[in-house]
């Protein structure tokens, strides 16, 4: 659905995302869907490093990688070699990655100092200081963020979510006055018929029949995959696991499947280009994430009518906003299996909560539509804008 009215200014954005492709995860799919819905109002540029992505009217950079690896050498280039490309001719550079230069700084992560840092005092702390100083690369991500949120005309900092603005505040103040939530979207898919749900199981070869969990996440360790497996064990035999995310993992995890005699019952799919049909094909969402600033794939499953599982406040950024028992199931501790399992006992022996969490969940993200989250986020353009030539003037 295009955005209403015409800005009073059509803008020259450039977009920085070193992978621009729908199987990144979830801050690609974020920073894709924004260019999307702006393209039809601004003019609208993405460099990257790798590409697979098409829209009308988005032009494409190819920014290029001759190192790999280590990883913080290619993050040093990429933002040499984009603040190069952009230094002049842009309205706004809009940075999703670690670069020190761009108005607008998207944070899709825990920043690396608050990491390093957080809870560590007195020898610990220096001892954590004497690890970054003798660290090539830790020096060198401290230093792209260090610039990244520095104080300067125009600069805006976008975070995804309220629990990590006063994250945010902490590690960099000076970021406090220019730091914004700007949440993921959502464009709502039709309801889901059982015509549908068929289709979609049959196009990604799981089981016609039985209840199907899902899993999305590209970091399946990170993203809690371990414990539901271990939970899995526990549950009936007519439910099987959808796993959707990056492909390098799936052997590893395959073989704690199989160890738990859960083979023939989980379903490794890899990374997938569109997730819709996966969102179709499953009865329940189950993300026990560890650390999530958001966790755009809860917002998209809800989106879809799934009753969603997904780990508390204190693990994951979106559950700040849900209810308990009324459109969410959320975890004390994604660590325990135990509790998991607990959780989804009951949530499959319940058809009228299912019923409940699945109107809940799509009541709750009519309110996060892409469209409305689009002008957002273009506000704040034209506010660096302002802030900038208002710098200059003076």
């Amino acid at each position: 659905m295009s955005l209403p009215d015409s800005p009073a200014k059509k803008l020259r954005v450039a977009v920085f995302n070193r992978t621009f492709s729908p199987t990144g995860g979830g801050a690609e799919r974020y920073s894709i869907a924004l260019v999307e819905q702006l393209s039809a109002r601004h003019e609208m540029h993405v460099f990257a490093q790798e590409i697979d992505h098409q829209w009308p009217g988005v032009t494409y950079h190819k920014v290029s990688a001759p190192l790999r690896k280590p990883r913080w050498i290619n993050q040093l280039w990429f933002a040499t070699a984009t603040w190069w490309a952009t230094r002049r001719g842009f309205d706004v550079v809009h940075s999703h990655e670690n670069t020190w230069h761009g108005e607008v700084q998207t944070v899709h992560v825990m920043p690396v100092k608050y990491n390093l840092f957080q809870g560590r005092h007195g020898a610990r702390r220096v001892l954590r200081w004497i690890k970054v100083v003798t660290s090539p690369r830790l020096l060198a991500y401290l230093g792209l963020e260090r610039a990244r949120y520095a104080a300067r005309p125009g600069r805006q900092v976008v975070v995804t979510s309220e629990s990590l603005r006063p994250i945010m505040a902490g590690s960099y103040p000076d970021s406090r006055a220019v730091t914004s939530v700007v949440t993921p979207g959502i464009t709502m898919p039709p309801p889901v018929s059982a015509s549908r749900k068929r289709e979609a199981r049959a196009q990604l070869r799981l089981p016609a029949e039985g209840t199907c969990l899902l899993f999305v996440g590209n970091d399946y360790r990170k993203k809690g995959l371990e414990a539901l497996l271990q939970a899995m064990a526990q549950l009936p035999a007519g439910v099987m696991l959808a796993v959707v995310g990056n492909s390098a993992h799936i052997a590893e995890f395959r073989g704690v499947a199989e160890a738990l005699k859960l083979g023939a019952r989980v379903f490794f799919l890899g990374a997938l280009k569109d997730v819709a049909p996966a969102y179709e094909a499953a009865d329940i969402l189950v993300h026990p994430t560890f650390e999530d600033t958001f966790a755009m794939v809860v917002l998209e499953a809800m989106a879809h009518g799934l009753p969603v599982v997904v780990s508390g406040p204190k693990y994951c950024g979106i559950s700040g906003l849900l209810r308990q028992g009324v459109n969410a199931l959320m975890l004390d501790d994604p660590r325990d299996a135990g509790e998991l399992t607990r959780v989804l006992g009951d949530l499959l022996g319940r058809a009228g909560l299912r019923e409940t969490l699945s109107e809940g969940a799509v009541a709750f993200a009519t309110h996060y539509q892409w469209r409305e989250i689009a002008l957002q986020q273009e506000t704040l353009y034209f506010s660096a804008i302002a802030a900038k030539a208002g710098s200059e003037r003076r």
